[in-house]
């Protein structure tokens, strides 16, 4: 296994580190009338539909 022999600068490190990013969660409208925005593949916290029926109570 290769290992460095030095130690990687600051500077560097940080430019390598600023490729991490987070990518914003993809938001879809809910079918319900109220049209609230959801994570795909989710049920809905709002109204408990998942896929046209029923899954949660609602609250």
């Amino acid at each position: 296994m290769s290992v460095p022999k030095r130690r990687m600068s600051r500077p560097n490190t940080r430019h390598r580190r600023a490729q991490w990013k987070a990518s914003v969660p993809r938001l879809t409208p809910c079918p319900c009338p109220r049209r609230e925005m959801v994570v795909p593949h989710r049920a809905c916290t709002h109204c408990g539909l998942y896929k046209g029926r029923q899954v949660e109570e609602q609250p």
